[in-house]
Order: structure tokens, then sequence, then C-alpha cells
């Protein structure tokens, strides 16, 4: 960690986004000259316009950022990276290290609007909400027809989670109301009164739905690939909130088209913004698929930003970051 010395200029704070919901940005202001990116529609921000934007920067608020070893090798001044999201993998933690930056998260803050969303996405897919809206919106509704629209149960599946963190947990409480079986895989976490730790084969055989709350990481990226999707139950269903690299998206969408899973409620994908309207994960008609819209609620984004502002005040003032991530730092 970098031990911050008394600036003889008010340090500069770096903000990859031209604008944040909530008040963060003019707190910073009051302590720091800032910087704010200049084109909302240039995401992410990585590379050599990252660099270009921020070398000089005593901190950097990275929204939609990738942030690697070549940026923190061109920023001298730099003391800690922010980041108003629970995950850290956008950025390189072990050049931070190397470098003495900290980088912070927002742990302890969305996880219940995550788990919201994680539930629409399963109540959505599993009943094949996406497509009768869309039949309705384009006349084709056809009452005469008594079997169209027809989805599976949620209420007393057995739903089986993928870790057991705070999404997670949050997602058990919720399905408690729907009288679900709770499994949990992946997790140090023994069985609890919300759920029971299974080994992570089991897990996929026994489950209805499937809902991936795991870090993406080596050992997590296609966590889910063809092998675990010939496990599941051909009624299961797919859910991913996580990050989109959890999952081999070819072998989901041949899971999907021979029948193997019934469907898939994605909030993440494997490039991010996805602005190609023909893409398959789009088209297919058993996927309900949201734009990573997990914790959008007015609170709790505003509450990610007041976090990450926290951490930034924090470390130009001399103390240290509130949220540290893993061995950042």
């Amino acid at each position: 960690m970098k031990t911050p010395e008394l600036l003889q200029r008010r340090p500069m704070v770096a903000v990859t986004r031209s604008s944040l919901p909530g008040s963060g940005v003019d707190r910073l202001r009051e302590h720091a000259d800032v910087v704010l990116w200049p084109d909302d529609e240039i995401v992410p921000a990585s590379g050599a316009a990252l660099r270009a934007f921020a070398a000089d920067a005593d901190a950097l608020l990275a929204v939609y950022a990738s942030v690697d070893r070549a940026f923190f090798e061109a920023a001298p001044n730099l003391k800690i990276v922010a980041l108003p999201h629970a995950g850290f993998d956008s950025v390189d933690v072990e050049a931070a290290r190397d470098s003495g930056v900290i980088v912070t998260n927002t742990p302890n803050v969305l996880f219940d609007t995550t788990a919201d969303t994680t539930f629409a996405l399963i109540l959505s897919a599993r009943r094949l909400l996406i497509g009768a809206n869309d039949d309705l919106r384009s006349g084709n509704w056809r009452r005469t027809r008594f079997d169209e629209h027809l989805g599976l149960d949620v209420s007393g599946a057995t739903l089986g989670l993928a870790g057991f963190g705070q999404i997670a947990r949050a997602v058990a409480r919720r399905a408690a109301g729907f009288g679900m079986t709770v499994l949990h895989s992946l997790s140090r976490t023994g069985t609890t009164e919300l759920s029971s730790a299974v080994p992570w084969g089991e897990l996929l055989e026994r489950s209805d739905i499937v809902s991936l709350h795991v870090p993406l990481a080596l050992e997590t990226r296609n966590l889910i690939g063809a092998a675990e999707l010939r496990r599941m139950k051909n009624t299961a269903t797919l859910i991913n909130t996580a990050r989109g690299p959890v999952v081999d998206t070819a072998a989901l969408l041949a899971a999907l088209d021979s029948g193997q899973i019934h469907s898939a409620g994605l909030d993440v994908f494997d490039t991010e913004p996805l602005r190609d309207p023909s893409a398959p994960v789009l088209l297919h008609p058993r996927i309900t698929a949201f734009p990573h819209v997990g914790s959008a609620t007015h609170a709790t984004r505003e509450h990610m930003v007041n976090l990450a502002v926290d951490n930034i005040l924090a470390v130009l003032s001399g103390k240290g970051a509130l949220t540290p991530t893993p061995d950042a730092g």
C-alpha cells in the first residue's frame, strides 16, 4: 500500500462515467479536482484511452472500466481504484498490489436488489413470460388455445445455488416464500436453516432451477458447460446473475435447442454491452435476457457510488480503505 503524502495540490479523482446517480461526485468535488469520462457511449473505459484519461489521477472511480497492469504502470500518483460494485474481476488485482494501489469494492450493498432480479429471472424464464408478453403486444394472443404459454411451476420447485454468499442467501430467503427446497454447493458454508449443502454434481441433477452466484475466476470460467448441462433435468432452468463467462454460451444454446434443459434467464453476457439484436441469446424463445440490471434501483446504485466515494476520501486523507478487496493493496 502506498503511504499517502500530504499533497501540495488538490488530489485528482478520475471518474469513468460522465454522470452517476446520487450526490457522490459532488462530495468528491469538495475535496478533490474531479474529471469525468467524456462520452458514456464509449464502454468500457480501457487500454490506451483509459491511460490517456486518468494517468495523472490520485484516485480512480472505475465504472464500466477495465484496469490492467499497463494502467497501473502509467499512473504513478494512483493510490486507489474504487469499484462501485461487488465484483473485482475488471481489475488486475495482482498488478494493483505490485504497484501499491488499493482496490475497493462495495460488498453488503446490492445483495437484496440482485436477489430480487434473480427471482424476476426465475419467474420470467420458468413461466416463459417474456414470450407471452411478446405475443400479447404483437397481437398473437389466441384465446382459443388452451395449451399456449404453458410454463413450469416455481412454487415447490428445488432451487440449486452455485455459491452461498450474500446474494445467494438473499435468494434462498425469497425461495422460502415459494415453498422451495433449496440446495447449495461450491461454498465453504455447510447446511443452514436456509439451504442444504450438497456436492456440485448432486445439485445439478436434483435442481429444477440452477442459479449462479460465484465470482468470475479461473476456476469458475465455463463453470456451466456441456457436461454440466447434460447432468441437469430436461425440465431445468439455468439462471445467471453472476458473470457472463461463468456459462459456456454455445453449450447453453445447444442444450436449449436439443431440449436438454427447459429455459434460461440471463442478466450477464460474455461481451457487455451486448448491442447486437440478432445475437442468438437474445433471439432464443426460451431465454429471458436482461441488460445487467441486477443492482439497478435508485437506492442501491446511489449506495454503491457513495461507498466507492467514501473509500476514495478515506484513502486520500491517509486513512484505511473501508472495503478493500481481498489481497488488494
